[in-house]
């Protein structure tokens, strides 16, 4: 989907507004395995993916606790640690080579005191991650892990195939034997 196109889906932008958002990006490339943010570290950039598969997550108890998946054309970052550019206390990692676009915090301050769309489309995008982990939380705690696991595959069924299944499992909340034990039984 085109970027300016998937902007909309949250709040319609002008192409002027979507030329200033885009005159401001620039390009990164990340290898697989590189972090892009790492505890105590404050995000100072906000990405936008072009290609690849991106991790947060933090460690517990010798576990890893899986947050999100970010991936094309999905924002990407430690939301709370951009928005209020405060340390980090998750990893943010790439699980595959990624191609992103990025602005930098000061930059997009900056547009926001340019243009109100910009800044009224990231408070709705804002609004939708928000009511996202609201919902997930939500799922976490009402739903079977077959619920669970089937939500996931008719939301994000492609990761399947791209992401480490014990990392689905623990973003699920499912033990990774029970998450291969539906993973071979469960149709959707």
């Amino acid at each position: 989907m085109e970027r300016h196109s998937y902007l909309n889906q949250f709040h319609p932008i002008s192409k002027a507004d979507y030329d200033l958002l885009a005159s401001k990006l620039k390009s990164k490339n990340f290898k697989k395995g590189e972090f892009i943010t790492v505890p105590g570290q404050v995000q100072k950039e906000l990405y936008f993916v072009k290609s690849g598969v991106q991790m947060s997550y933090f460690d517990a108890n010798e576990k890893t606790h899986v947050i999100a998946f970010t991936y094309a054309p999905n924002l990407c970052a430690i939301p709370e640690s951009f928005s209020l550019q405060t340390p980090s206390n998750f990893f943010l990692t790439c699980l595959s080579d990624s191609e992103m676009d990025c602005i930098t915090f000061d930059d997009l301050q900056k547009l926001f005191d340019e243009s109100q769309q910009l800044e009224r489309l990231f408070r709705r995008m804002t609004e939708f991650i928000l009511a996202g982990m609201i919902n997930r939380h939500t799922e976490l705690h009402s739903l079977t892990i077959e619920e669970r696991y089937k939500t996931f595959c008719k939301r994000s069924s492609h990761l399947l195939q791209l992401v480490p299944h014990k990392y689905i499992a623990s973003y699920l909340g499912i033990d990774p034997t029970n998450f291969s034990k539906l993973f071979n039984s469960v149709k959707f």
